[in-house]
């Protein structure tokens, strides 16, 4: 087969488009920077038969230096060049892991309200958003996959020491700090795929209390050991996981941090975690949304 999705590039003007068009790359019609200013930028890719299992987002060094030690390939074209918000970048890495599933088909949303129908299609999102405080459209990069993948793991960490690690053993990184605007650590939520549903998640929970903590216990959940809020003044925040159960096996996760899409995400058969991650302090509100 050679159909998948072997190489992505971004263009920031004409003469670079020009040029990737040139060399065979699909040009993504969508404007990474729509409704931000700056320049008119374009993801493009081109299709072959050694797959990208991996597409993440860099908005810091610090989210860099794992990516780059675990071998991802940078795009180094800045998605926010000519605007105002976060440097961020485009990763990518070819895998053959257990837990690298290619990819096959790319898009990108620039309009929130045709976010949700895509899950039920089959979409991955990339969970960081290409205007990521540049105060244009919400911009994001769906993925799909030759198969069916479900969630088998999930971890977080609150510093940046074992994302290499992590990239290596599988784990795709949330591109959303689910410290945003509150300070705090840079704390991320990781997943892992596989192919086998019987190996799947079946179960996602976040408790903000100590009572609610202790009724997941109670209930055989697995937290996560990483709060979620920390080094912030807000609630003790915590992930919990259960792998059985008689609910259909977890597909995929999403960071919601646009909350006003909350009853089209529900519309779209999406379970919307409505615990805010960043619960107790300033910072913004942000969703887990799971879908099965």
């Amino acid at each position: 087969m050679t159909n998948y999705i072997t190489a992505l590039q971004v263009s920031i003007d004409e003469a670079e488009e020009q040029m990737l068009q040139a060399e065979g790359f699909t040009k993504i019609n969508v404007d990474l920077n729509k409704g931000a200013g700056g320049n008119h930028i374009y993801l493009w890719y081109k299709r072959g038969s050694c797959p990208i299992t991996k597409v993440q987002v860099s908005f810091s060094n610090e989210m860099a230096d794992g990516l780059i030690n675990a071998g991802y390939t940078k795009i180094d074209k800045c998605l926010n060049a000519g605007a105002a918000g976060s440097h961020l970048y485009l990763w990518y890495f070819h895998g053959s892991g257990e837990n690298d599933v290619p990819i096959v088909d790319i898009s990108v949303t620039a309009d929130a309200h045709n976010e949700a129908a895509k899950f039920k299609f089959g979409w991955e999102r990339v969970a960081c958003d290409l205007n990521r405080r540049a105060c244009g459209n919400w911009i994001h990069v769906w993925l799909k996959r030759e198969k069916q993948t479900y969630i088998c793991e999930v971890t977080a960490t609150d510093s940046f020491g074992s994302d290499s690690d992590y990239f290596k053993d599988g784990y795709i990184r949330l591109d959303e700090d689910t410290n945003k605007a509150a300070g705090g650590a840079f704390v991320f939520i990781w997943y892992r795929q596989t192919t086998d549903p019987k190996k799947a998640l079946k179960d996602l929970k976040v408790s903000i209390t100590d009572n609610q903590y202790q009724e997941y216990q109670q209930q055989n959940y697995k937290s996560v050991s990483v709060n979620l809020n920390e080094g912030t003044n807000g609630h003790s925040v915590y992930l919990w996981y259960k792998k059985k159960g008689c609910n259909n096996p977890i597909k995929t996760i999403a960071l919601l941090v646009n909350i006003a899409l909350i009853p089209e995400y529900e519309k779209a058969g999406l379970n919307v975690v409505k615990r805010s991650l960043n619960e107790g302090n300033c910072g913004c509100f942000e969703h887990l949304c799971v879908y099965q």
